[in-house]
């Protein structure tokens, strides 16, 4: 059900459509539903959203921080780099917790948390 003035979808911009799915799948078990070959859906995320083929890229500098959780940082820093992403900020603490920042196929930058 729809909430009322809540964030319902997030379009997000990816220069490598495929390799970009490919990677959250494997890293982070998400599942997609593609429309056309430029576009494609993301489920089982936390929110829904997808993926569109853009020639840009965002950072945290210079557009919103996605931040998906994991219980085991080490685990998930494995799974990024054997997946073709790279670290962009090694762990680090901060109030409620402990993070380190990627970037997936695309250039995009993410960051991972855990208590």
């Amino acid at each position: 059900m729809n909430r009322i003035n809540t964030i319902n979808y997030l379009e997000i911009p990816c220069s490598k459509l495929a390799e970009t799915k490919a990677f959250f799948s494997a890293v982070f078990g998400w599942d997609f539903l593609d429309y056309g070959p430029e576009y494609s859906c993301f489920l089982d995320a936390g929110i829904d959203g997808g993926f569109y083929l853009a020639d840009i890229s965002f950072s945290a500098a210079a557009g919103p921080l996605l931040v998906l959780y994991s219980d085991d940082l080490a685990a998930k820093q494995e799974q990024i780099m054997h997946q073709g992403g790279r670290i962009v900020r090694s762990v680090f603490s901060f109030p409620g917790g402990r993070r380190f920042h990627f970037a997936c196929p695309s250039g995009n930058e993410y960051a991972v948390w855990s208590e």
